[in-house]
């Protein structure tokens, strides 16, 4: 399949850890400290912990996983307490194994205390996403297909969800409802009410981003539509849509949709970009990918992947199991 199905011009917004990410974690981290301290302290800590005592604590992985959040963890860690020194060891998106030590934290133990549940939240949740999704995409290895998440995030939470994807290998679908046009099921149904069709949606919709939006923006906007039928799927292909997602179609369905969308493309340029969902996990990812669709778009690791176990550790610990509730 041609590379210009792919073509990063008609994709959607991927999401980076930039200045812009760390501002957004930033803005947020006082509230995620405040759910253990509340407007008081540890007072576990104060009651134990000497003031002036400092540490450097490791960050250990109990498990094997692709690690996530350690940039991010940084800023929560300079929020918490300025004195905080945080170092990671290994980049995010890095393979890990068993015992690694992925990062330091160092500074006043009442401090580190304090930030230790945020922290180790933070890189579990991203690090499970991560590892889900380098389960997807290792399993499509060998094809042309890509891997994409969902909007199936947690509330809050999203960006960072996005971002765990693309250290997983992933790819990241539309951000929000603001920032490409997705005709779905419930679209259609309204729209049929009204006495239109599919192929109205994708008509409608390049109207009204040639007139809503300036040139560059109206550029950037992807149209995508669902079916769930050929028979919708032959319709919308004429009216040109970016990329139509085939929603919950079995295989050989699936396999008959791209023959119909090679059968009913240009002969020359980039033709309509088909993406599956509907039931997308490690077990069948792959049969799905081989049916020759470009995309696949999972909530899986959003919704249902475990988190990577990570644990603050002692240096001096003689158990290795520092984890903490």
């Amino acid at each position: 399949m041609a590379d210009s199905l792919q073509d990063a011009s008609r994709d959607f917004r991927q999401t980076v850890w930039d200045e812009h990410l760390a501002a957004h974690v930033a803005a947020r981290a006082r509230d995620w400290l405040a759910e253990d301290l509340g407007h008081e302290c540890d007072w576990t800590s104060v009651a134990t912990v000497p003031g002036n005592r400092i540490a450097r604590l490791n960050v250990v992985c109990r498990r094997p996983g692709v690690i996530a959040g350690l940039d991010a963890a940084g800023v929560v860690a300079s929020v918490a307490d300025g004195q905080l020194d945080w170092r990671p060891l290994v980049v995010d998106g890095a393979r890990t194994a068993k015992g690694d030590v992925v990062a330091t934290l160092a500074g006043p133990v009442r401090s580190v205390l304090a930030a230790e549940r945020v922290i180790l939240n933070m890189i579990g949740r991203m690090s499970g996403v991560a590892t889900a999704t380098r389960q997807l995409v290792d399993a499509v290895a060998g094809t042309r297909c890509r891997v994409y998440d969902t909007r199936k995030t947690v509330p809050g939470w999203r960006l960072l969800d996005k971002l765990a994807t693309r250290l997983g290998g992933g790819w990241n679908h539309r951000l929000g409802l603001h920032d490409a046009i997705l005709v779905k099921d419930n679209h259609l149904a309204a729209l049929a009410a009204a006495g239109s069709g599919p192929a109205d949606a994708v008509r409608k919709a390049r109207t009204f981003i040639a007139t809503a939006f300036p040139a560059d923006r109206a550029e950037a906007m992807v149209v995508e539509i669902e079916v769930d039928s050929l028979a919708q799927l032959e319709l919308v292909l004429p009216a040109g849509p970016d990329i139509v997602l085939l929603d919950n179609m079995p295989l050989a369905t699936l396999v008959e949709a791209v023959a119909i969308r090679d059968r009913m493309g240009p002969a020359d340029g980039p033709r309509v970009i088909l993406e599956a969902s509907g039931g997308i996990r490690p077990d069948t990812v792959r049969d799905v990918a081989e049916t020759g669709v470009d995309r696949v778009s999972s909530g899986w690791p959003t919704h249902d992947a475990p988190w990577l176990d990570v644990g603050l550790d002692w240096p001096e610990s003689p158990s290795g199991n520092g984890g903490t509730t």
